[in-house]
């Protein structure tokens, strides 16, 4: 992997984990951080791809390592470039943005796992809480900036979000994730 120049590259995330380098609090930076979704159609034909304008979070690293962190989406972020679709992702047949205005996710673990790590927590949904675990790469910038990547797939009607007419909509989705972390 080549690094760009003017940028140094950081010891291995366990090496800094293990010498408290990483600890303190840590912020999401909107302005380099994304949060995906994307849907297809039951037979596979029509892809939905859109990504939520307003994310904000922020994460913990205790001395001793331990990780926790919490992002959150403004629901009715979604912009699918379609604004009749984004009209009805906003509306009471999925988001329902005007009484549910968060989608919240609340990492309670993160651990080293090979060449990347495992977060597990909660993702909360039109109020419906269910845990979620995943596979994530993470990466560090000068010790000042940590950079998690995942795709996530989700199942909508976990959360309460049933709505397909003639049955044309995947229940699946991807959520891609790429959250840039700086120090508070």
């Amino acid at each position: 992997m080549q690094v760009p120049s003017g940028q140094r590259t950081a010891p291995p995330l366990s090496a800094l984990l293990n010498d408290r380098s990483l600890a303190g609090e840590w912020v999401l930076d909107p302005g380099q951080s994304s949060i995906g979704l994307k849907n297809r159609s039951a037979l596979g034909l029509i892809r939905a791809n859109g990504v939520f304008r307003e994310v904000s979070g922020n994460g913990t690293v205790s001395p001793d390592g331990e990780v926790s962190g919490t992002i959150t989406v403004a629901s009715a972020s979604i912009d699918t470039r379609n604004t009749r679709r984004d009209t009805h992702l906003r509306s009471a047949d999925f988001f329902d943005s005007a009484n549910h205005p968060d989608i919240t996710f609340t990492a309670d673990v993160i651990r080293l796992s090979g060449q990347g790590v495992v977060v597990t927590g909660v993702m909360i949904v039109r109020d419906r809480s269910r845990p979620l675990s995943f596979d994530a790469s993470a990466s560090i910038r000068d010790t000042d900036e940590i950079w998690l990547d995942a795709e996530v797939r989700i199942n909508r009607a976990d959360f309460g979000l049933t709505w397909n007419l003639l049955g044309l909509v995947s229940m699946d989705n991807t959520l891609t994730i790429h959250a840039v972390f700086t120090r508070r």
